[in-house]
């Protein structure tokens, strides 16, 4: 019944906020400038939009400030023109919300030790807005989350305040698909699914977008666009897990997966190739599957086939450990002392992204068995490994020879394999990524 009541008539601020969101004048604010609220704040400034953003943190509000992108899909000579231009502002102060017409929410939603959701940033951000919001508001939450998150957390939270969702503000969820690294699909080319908490609030959501995405796919509630979310992450962790289980029974056996993927990948249906590794990384694909577990236990249903790709994934690192000094062992060396030389510890391939990046547990792990680690990586300068700090090198073919092995764990296109090839002892390629320059001798693929 409380649904049929929030779907009444419309109010006539509706069509005020459409007004000011079709001539450009709402003002935007984005709560959250990490590799998802950055981006968010210069396409929607890029659109004609006056954007605020808002954090917590000091030294990232004087870095937008002053026009200089702490993340890397922003030029910083992007962001410095659309702050010369007064287009884009920041600020620690949650009390800008009261003069915003459009607030979207992307703080981050990991995962706790128990692989549960930490709400607290989310939590956070919302008691915030309950505090200054007022009428005629659009928010959307932009972060990933559980399927029911918009409806039966933010949305109780945010009518404490008074003000009723569908009337006196409008609320809906809005998927992000942003691909840290990849310059092939911008913002504008990836549909933005949305789904508002009434038909209402999601015209008003779709017609926000639409400002500076291409296709915006309305939905029928934030829960079906919260699912959408999941969906499309677990199924790449599904079968992520499938091809790095292959790889493991693929060794066993004394067969090349890579091979196998590549033959498997001339069918030009009903196949999509996925490729093993030493893990997987970032905000989404190791934290989603674990927030839809969550929930579903709220059910009674266990997503079992979904957690043990999951697991799999994050037992890889271990996997990898393990290779690594079997291959050590094979040639002549202990792991106990070994030195190893590290190609990459971003969480994926032309990314500074380190989140969750399996590349620096391999690291912990290798220090914890006594190995002693350096590493080169052109967008990470420094890192901390079992909460030691560590600083890149260059690559210097000239001592590559001092190390027992060089592991390939993340092969950015700035790096010169070649050079290593050419004057490493030996070569352990965890993403087959030294193939093109054809076989050689002192290359063990994992």
């Amino acid at each position: 019944m409380a649904e049929l009541n929030r779907a009444g008539p419309v109010p006539q601020a509706s069509s005020r906020i459409i007004g000011k969101l079709t001539n450009r004048t709402a003002r935007v604010g984005v709560i959250g400038m990490g590799y998802v609220g950055l981006p968010t704040m210069v396409a929607a400034a890029g659109s004609g939009f006056d954007v605020t953003g808002i954090d917590l943190a000091e030294d990232r509000v004087a870095s937008v400030n002053a026009g200089r992108s702490h993340v890397e899909d922003v030029p910083s000579a992007t962001l410095a023109a659309l702050v010369g231009a007064n287009k884009i502002s920041a600020t620690q102060d949650f009390g800008a919300i009261r003069d915003l017409d459009v607030v979207l929410v992307c703080v981050p939603t990991p995962i706790t030790k128990n692989k549960e959701p930490d709400l607290k940033p989310l939590e956070r951000a919302v008691s915030e807005m309950a505090q200054h919001m007022g009428t005629d508001q659009l928010v959307v939450l932009q972060s990933t989350t559980f399927p029911g998150t918009t409806q039966e957390f933010v949305l109780p939270k945010l009518e404490q305040s008074g003000l009723r969702a569908g009337h006196d503000f409008y609320l809906a969820f809005a998927l992000e698909r942003i691909d840290p690294g990849n310059t092939t699909h911008l913002m504008r080319d990836v549909p933005k699914v949305v789904g508002g908490v009434t038909p209402e609030c999601s015209r008003i959501a779709a017609c926000f977008f639409s400002a500076f995405v291409e296709q915006v796919i309305p939905v029928s509630s934030p829960k079906v666009a919260e699912m959408t979310k999941l969906l499309e992450n677990t199924f790449r962790s599904v079968n992520i897990a499938l091809v790095n289980e292959l790889a493991m029974l693929c060794h066993r056996m004394d067969v090349d997966v890579w091979e196998v993927i590549d033959a498997a990948s001339t069918k030009p249906f009903g196949f999509m190739p996925f490729y093993p590794g030493p893990g997987v990384g970032g905000n989404c694909i190791p934290v989603d599957p674990f927030y839809l577990s969550w929930k579903a236990k709220e059910h009674d249903f266990y997503v079992n086939f979904i957690e043990l790709a999951a697991n799999i994934n994050s037992n890889m690192p271990y996997y990898t450990v393990s290779r690594i000094s079997e291959i050590l062992g094979d040639h002549g060396t202990v792991l106990n002392g070994a030195k190893l030389f590290i190609v990459g510890v971003a969480f994926k391939e032309n990314t500074s992204d380190t989140s969750n990046s399996p590349a620096i547990r391999v690291m912990e792990l290798l220090t914890q068995k006594g190995a002693e680690v350096a590493y080169i990586d052109p967008n990470v300068p420094s890192i901390k490994v079992n909460g030691c700090a560590l600083a890149g090198l260059q690559l210097d073919t000239n001592s590559l020879g001092d190390f027992d092995a060089v592991i390939i764990l993340v092969p950015h296109e700035g790096i010169d394999l070649a050079q290593i090839l050419d004057n490493a002892k030996l070569v352990i390629d965890t993403r087959n990524a030294v193939r093109k320059f054809g076989p050689r001798s002192n290359v063990i693929k994992v």
